[in-house]
């Protein structure tokens, strides 16, 4: 698994390609908190290169949603295909977080 961030003016765009599994997924929670001691608030996540995500991966995600929300933060997804949009389905976190087609309506949402 690889994690690229980008800043934008409202949020802090983290692109998450590879696998998010029992191995990468405390890489994520891990990244994540870092950013959000550093100050950073708002993510979109973009999985547009995610090709597989697991339970472990999906429990790293609602842990950073938890620490986001202490801080008054917000988490957005975009980018989700195949596999991935499928578990997030399968999961309810389509009624948990918002979920866009793009980057660019991700955006739209802070």
């Amino acid at each position: 698994m690889t994690i690229s961030t980008k800043k934008e003016p409202n949020a802090l765009v983290l692109t998450v390609s590879g696998r998010m599994d029992a191995v990468t997924a405390p890489e994520f929670e891990k990244s994540v908190s870092e950013l959000i001691a550093q100050g950073e608030k708002n993510f979109l996540i973009d999985l547009s290169a995610l090709e597989y995500i697991s339970s472990a991966g999906l429990r790293s995600i609602l842990a950073s949603a938890k620490r986001l929300k202490e801080q008054n933060g917000k988490l957005v997804f975009s980018g989700l295909q195949g596999h991935v949009k499928e578990v997030f389905s399968i999961s309810g976190f389509h009624g948990i977080f918002k979920i866009h087609d793009t980057e660019a309506e991700g955006l739209k949402d802070f």
